[in-house]
């Protein structure tokens, strides 16, 4: 980077977090801190949904996760729509009509005590976690390829999103959000006009789409029944609507952003700007991903993406094994590229018969080629170079390598706008949800107290999350390890306000219980059988668990006391 593209990050990043501060500067009661000032528009509500989920993992890693698996991971958010529609239509209104602060208010108001903090107790633990990898996804990536300091990374970014949040709570979060979409899909659309310019000149649209369907990247839609595979069109439609109704639904980062609506109607038209724009959303940007793939068909991509651990590891004693992978890769990609300029004359001259044999060829070399990068990644991982998922640097290389200066600053500011948003509202809930459902129940004392005390429970979350993500370490696609963390709270969670909403005989204590049993189970279910059942079916297993157990358990306290319903 040079110093244009350093002055566009730090005037993007600076100048919309004081504008953030500037914007809620009035904000001085614990209502507006925490809720905002209640007159939020349906687009602004839209677009900070939209930017509380689409942190800086969705703009850094999806396009590697369309390079390296195709379009198949948009089937993730096939029943978000739905799922939107049914918080829009049960979820919202009663939320209103409490004029709750947080969701787990309402636990606390159909159930008991117990069950509200247990709730917001589940909330805490998975979204603190959450609000770390959203921290140390992004920065260890730009810090990587950009050699930065990773804690420096990681620690500049959390302090900027604590301070707006700490100064402004949800209006900061809400109207800064908005201007950080407009950043983030500016550098979006900029980056894939430049991928596209860089394409060979006699490489047209239909090219790209035919090598990326006969890569097989192209393969959106899979309706296999079979519960191993991570994505499939079943488990998008069930095991995402389970997901997003929890999210959306019940997690308190996403439902303070819609409460705050000035009506009714403006929360809802809100949440269906999302249910409409987020699959096409996530369709394009894996669709970047595959053009990336096309584009380092005929450019000479490396062997791993990871420049700097690939760097750092030819200097142990793996360098001579890596040396040695490395030509394996080069020559495979040399035979690839023969390959696909016959495959692509055979197609343009309509031969079938070429057409198979010289794409039979290229996915041969492209075996190979795949299996070089493997070898290589393990030996990296053999030699203690630590490095995540290497489709998590395919994008960020070609921005720091194709794109001209300033339009990369624009794009290292896309990715900081995209972590600070989430962050901010993620922080904003954490500091709602501690002061509300457990401060608020513990000390007794006026709302100027309290506002006061959800500020500093801000701070104190914005310092959990940078201490959590200096230490993290991943090894997922970071964009499939936040579904994971996810996946594997949002089930039971979800199941604690369906049975709310629409099983009243089901009574605090009997809640409670099959919610906890619920979560061991899925606890185990996951470290056992993690690798064989897609993460997304663990949000139905926890959410149906603790309905049965709780069904089960309050039918045998009715039996006992001798209650009827």
């Amino acid at each position: 980077m040079t110093w244009p593209d350093y002055l566009v990050l730090f005037v993007a990043i600076l100048g919309i977090a004081v504008y953030g501060i500037w914007r809620s500067r009035k904000n001085r009661d614990l209502g507006t801190y925490l809720k905002g000032a209640g007159d939020t528009n349906w687009l602004v509500i839209g677009l900070s949904v939209m930017a509380t989920q689409a942190s800086a993992i969705t703009f850094l890693s999806t396009p590697g996760q369309g390079y390296e698996g195709g379009l198949g991971f948009v089937q993730n958010y096939f029943g978000a729509p739905f799922a939107l529609i049914l918080i829009a239509a049960v979820f919202l209104p009663i939320y209103r009509r409490l004029k709750v602060y947080t969701a787990y208010e309402y636990l606390g108001n159909r159930f008991d005590a117990k069950t509200r903090l247990l709730g917001a107790g589940l909330f805490l633990f998975h979204r603190g976690l959450g609000a770390g990898i959203t921290i140390y996804a992004p920065a260890i990536v730009l810090s990587t390829v950009m050699g930065w300091r990773l804690d420096f990374t990681i620690i500049g970014s959390g302090l900027v999103a604590t301070a707006y949040t700490v100064s402004g709570g949800s209006d900061a979060v809400t109207h800064t959000q908005k201007y950080q979409l407009a950043v983030i899909f500016a550098g979006m659309a900029a980056a894939f006009a430049v991928l596209i310019s860089k394409l060979p000149a006699n490489v047209s649209t239909h090219d790209v789409l035919t090598l990326s369907g006969g890569f097989k990247k192209l393969q959106a839609v899979d309706f296999s029944v079979n519960f191993g595979k991570r994505y499939t069109f079943w488990s998008g439609m069930i095991g995402g609507l389970f997901l997003a109704l929890s999210y959306f639904g019940a997690d308190q980062s996403q439902v303070q952003r819609y409460i705050s609506g000035a009506s009714l109607r403006e929360s809802r038209m809100g949440l269906m700007f999302n249910a409409i724009c987020k699959i096409p959303m996530q369709f394009f940007i894996l669709l970047l991903g595959c053009y990336l793939f096309v584009f380092y068909q005929f450019a000479k991509p490396p062997i791993l993406f990871n420049e700097t651990a690939w760097n750092r590891a030819l200097a142990t004693a793996s360098g001579s094994r890596l040396t040695e992978l490395e030509r394996r890769f080069e020559a495979a990609h040399t035979e690839k590229s023969a390959a696909i300029a016959h495959w692509l004359d055979a197609s343009h001259r309509a031969d079938a018969s070429a057409v198979a044999t010289f794409r039979s060829q290229a996915g041969a070399a492209n075996e190979r080629e795949e299996q070089a990068r493997k070898d290589a990644s393990k030996a990296i991982k053999d030699a203690g170079i630590k490095s995540t998922n290497d489709a998590d640097y395919v994008f960020i290389r070609f921005i720091l390598r194709e794109l001209p200066h300033g339009l990369i600053g624009l794009l290292m500011a896309a990715f900081f706008a995209a972590a600070l948003s989430s962050k901010a509202a993620e922080l904003n809930a954490l500091s709602s949800t501690t002061t509300i459902d457990f401060y608020r129940h513990i000390v007794k004392r006026d709302d100027a107290h309290y506002y006061k005390a959800s500020r500093l429970f801000t701070v104190f979350w914005g310092l959990v999350a940078i201490g959590f993500a200096l230490f993290a370490n991943l090894s997922e696609n970071l964009i499939q390890a936040a579904n994971i963390i996810g996946s594997i709270f949002y089930g039971v969670i979800l199941g604690m306000f369906l049975a709310a909403f629409f099983f009243k005989s089901i009574k605090g204590t009997a809640i409670f219980c099959g919610a906890i049993v619920a979560q061991l189970v899925v606890f185990v279910c996951y470290f056992r059988l993690g690798e064989t059942v897609g993460y997304l079916w663990f949000n139905v297993i926890g959410c149906v668990l603790c309905l049965i157990l709780a069904g089960g358990l309050q039918m045998s306290l009715n039996r006992r006391t001798g209650v009827t319903v």
